[in-house]
């Protein structure tokens, strides 16, 4: 498979949205902002969010709906941009909603009296309501847990649907729409829930879990799992940490196959599909802060909203 750079010198990229221009909208973590990237590979700023910005997605108003972690600490690791813990400027997580010419309204800060703590990632279902995954927050000497949680667009109703789970990173639907998957980082394991209403699931009878899930697959290396995105076959596609690599695992359970990114970047975080065919994968290599495109071997779901 042939990768090549679509954008560079990003700060800590992730969150890929592919735009009917060819552009692609991305966070960046590091740098605060929600930025596009023009098919040429020139960046310019949609809006300052502060924070972290973490995740985006399209929504069915035509804006952008940010998950904000409230910041992270940095360093550098053997060449690459490294996050770290909560940053003495920590401002909270929170849902941003982001019009496409930069104003940021909060949308949810809390859920059930309790504050977010890292949101992560995010995704709409075709009703018009989104799935987002809080990752915790860490400081040296201990953790806040973070789940899965569900709220409507309009800011009217946000609830926590499944806790704790341990550092829930990525999150998506199946092509039916009837399974929401959760890969947590630092178990390395992806979860898959039967979606009972919005902002509801049901449990597996045949789970060990205490939360119900039913486990797709967990890694037996040193591998933690980031963000995810669904193929329009049903497998999903997993960013997975410390390798380097897209995990690309079957709705049944179990590996399909690894496929390695190049630059030897540790902090491989996302990818997303885009094209005509839906066949044009977007990696992002955030140590590195490059955006890379691709031919998929298969083509990935298309997202209610973009």
């Amino acid at each position: 498979m042939r990768f090549s750079e679509f954008g560079t010198g990003l700060q800590f990229p992730e969150g890929p949205v592919v735009m009917p221009d060819g552009s692609v909208v991305v966070v960046e973590i590091k740098r605060g902002t929600l930025t596009r990237i023009a098919p040429d590979g020139t960046l310019s700023v949609v809006a300052e969010c502060g924070g972290g910005p973490n995740g985006a997605a399209l929504g069915p108003d035509g804006a952008f709906y940010v998950c904000n972690n409230g910041g992270f600490s940095w360093s550098e690791r053997d060449g690459l941009t490294a996050p770290g813990p909560q940053p003495a400027g920590y401002i909270g997580g929170r849902i941003q909603r982001v019009t496409p010419d930069g104003e940021v309204t909060d949308l949810y800060t809390h859920v059930d009296g309790v504050g977010l703590r890292g949101p992560n990632d995010i995704v709409f279902d075709d009703g018009g309501g989104f799935w987002f995954t809080d990752m915790g927050k860490q400081r040296p000497r201990d953790i806040d847990h973070g789940g899965l949680y569900y709220g409507r667009a309009d800011g009217s109703w946000v609830t926590e649907v499944v806790f704790p789970l341990v550092s829930a990173n990525g999150v998506g639907l199946s092509p039916d729409g009837r399974y929401v998957h959760v890969s947590e980082t630092v178990s390395g394991r992806l979860w898959s829930w039967e979606i009972e209403s919005p902002g509801k699931v049901k449990a597996d009878p045949s789970s060990r879990a205490r939360h119900g899930g039913r486990l797709l697959h967990g890694s037996a290396e040193y591998q933690w799992f980031d963000s995810l995105a669904v193929e329009a076959g049903g497998n999903v596609c997993v960013a997975t940490l410390y390798t380097g690599l897209i995990s690309v695992v079957s709705p049944e359970g179990g590996l399909v196959e690894e496929v390695p990114i190049p630059g030897e970047d540790i902090f491989v975080t996302n990818i997303c599909f885009g094209g005509d065919d839906m066949r044009t994968a977007y990696v992002t290599s955030s140590g590195r802060g490059v955006l890379y495109r691709t031919t998929w071997p298969r083509p990935g779901l298309a997202l209610p909203y973009g």
